[in-house]
């Protein structure tokens, strides 16, 4: 049985302060739970303080992106090390405003997944289409591309390490969200997919999260569905009483 896996991207959302104050927040209202496994992803200047208000509680930190080096001359990056000194555990990789904005490949992708790995970070891989893709019908080919191209030369042992995070554009701080059968039927095309790139087992080991405006009014529904694992969580991480309700969507 998979537990499920809810982690809140903060995006550039949050100065210190405003962090220190919603982890804060969030450690004393998430302070019980234990059949939810929870990470906050925020910016790179906030994650130490966050980590060390954090620090022995049931909520792990992850980061936004990486650089795949560990240290060198590449000004303004950031490498998977200085992540794990500053208390990271996982890293968000491929999210599509990085494929939309900073122009990543599924190549670059790629890279940094398998560096992550070699560098002790649990990546969190995003795939998913647009919705001009999804109007096109090549939904499923570039969900394919997207989860064989940043897998690609990865082996089982490592890949059950990695989280998908299915995210369709078009619901991503739109208000809109795929319906769960919708997610649902993509949460079990990508399961095949890792059956067919790896095998039964791995393929159900892995967690697969959706993400795409994600709600605590949604998620109860969204999480009942067999290949749904969690959520990642734009806009309702940045409120405590949001993100705990999403959390709590069992309760």
């Amino acid at each position: 049985m998979r537990t499920k896996f809810i982690a809140g991207n903060w995006k550039m959302y949050k100065d210190v302060k405003e962090a220190a104050a919603l982890a804060t927040a969030l450690k004393l209202v998430l302070k019980d739970v234990t059949d939810v496994d929870v990470a906050v992803c925020p910016p790179f200047v906030d994650i130490y303080t966050v980590a060390q208000i954090l620090k022995d509680t049931n909520i792990k930190v992850g980061a936004q992106n990486m650089y795949p080096k560990t240290e060198g001359a590449f000004t303004g990056e950031i490498s998977p090390l200085m992540l794990r000194s500053a208390g990271c555990e996982y890293v968000i990789i491929g999210h599509s405003e990085r494929r939309q904005y900073f122009k990543e490949s599924n190549e670059e992708i790629n890279t940094k997944v398998k560096f992550a790995l070699e560098c002790n970070l649990l990546p969190i891989l995003c795939v998913g289409e647009t919705l001009e893709e999804r109007e096109k019908g090549i939904m499923k080919e570039v969900v394919k591309s997207h989860l064989t191209g940043g897998l690609k030369d990865i082996t089982a042992d490592k890949a059950v390490h990695v989280t998908i995070a299915y995210e369709p554009v078009w619901a991503i701080g739109t208000g809109k969200t795929a319906s769960p059968e919708q997610a649902q039927e993509v949460h079990a095309y990508i399961r095949e997919l890792l059956k067919g790139l790896y095998d039964e087992k791995t393929s159900q080991t892995i967690r697969i999260q959706y993400g795409g405006s994600v709600k605590p009014g949604n998620a109860k529904e969204l999480m009942s569905k067999p290949d749904i694992d969690g959520a990642l969580v734009g806009g309702a991480a940045l409120k405590a009483e949001d993100f705990e309700g999403i959390i709590k969507y069992n309760k």
